[in-house]
């Protein structure tokens, strides 16, 4: 079942502690225009069926990255594309909106997807922690 746009703001701001729904979109359109670049096939098909359809569609149409990234650089890219973030605050980012995702697409996608990412990100699919 695809999670409501509300919702999955809602959750994002939540849990990203964000003052706004603005930066909580923000985060999300980044992070998962990064994490689509990082899945193929059916796994981000079916991802992508579980969210809202404009983060759907982004994740569908990702920004292009040459390589996989380790969870490091994904979040210093995160940070690249968010103006005036920093790794923590990327990394705090990372981990709201994919906490959220993974909440949306369930365990066995969650699974899946990991399958396709390099080692560690299931950290950050975790809920975020305040270091």
């Amino acid at each position: 079942m695809t999670m409501r746009w509300e919702a999955f703001l809602n959750q994002v701001q939540e849990r990203g502690e964000y003052g706004t729904p603005q930066e909580a979109e923000r985060a999300a359109r980044t992070v998962l225009a990064l994490l689509g670049a990082h899945l193929v096939g059916e796994v981000r098909a079916e991802l992508a069926a579980r969210l809202p359809e404009t983060f759907a569609l982004i994740l569908l149409n990702p920004l292009q990255t040459a390589e996989p990234l380790s969870p490091e650089r994904f979040v210093r890219a995160t940070a690249a594309w968010i103006e005036g973030a920093t790794e923590q605050t990327a990394t705090w980012d990372v981990g709201a909106v994919l906490s959220v995702t993974a909440d949306a697409a369930g365990e066995d996608i969650t699974r899946r997807v990991l399958l396709q990412l390099p080692p560690g990100y299931d950290l950050l699919f975790g809920h975020p922690q305040r270091t």
